[in-house]
């Protein structure tokens, strides 16, 4: 999959801010639009950064996809 593809992705969900946090090492902070939860990745590439960024959105929604399934288990 394309990094603008990712890209794409992970802006539905979260709030981006990319920044040089030192010489050569770029700092990818993610913030949540609907929980304001943050989460912060570093690398000097901008392809790991956007592929850790994606894997981090489908990991969330795979937590979320799961959730209400233990809840509903919790119920009865």
């Amino acid at each position: 999959m394309r990094n603008t593809t990712k890209l794409k992705q992970i802006l539905l969900k979260y709030d981006l801010a990319l920044s040089l946090a030192e010489e050569n090492l770029l700092r990818l902070t993610m913030v949540d639009k609907f929980t304001g939860e943050m989460q912060g990745f570093d690398h000097s590439s901008y392809s790991h950064l956007i592929s850790k960024g994606y894997g981090h959105l489908l990991k969330s929604l795979k937590a979320d996809l799961n959730e209400p399934k233990k809840k509903r288990k919790s119920a009865q």
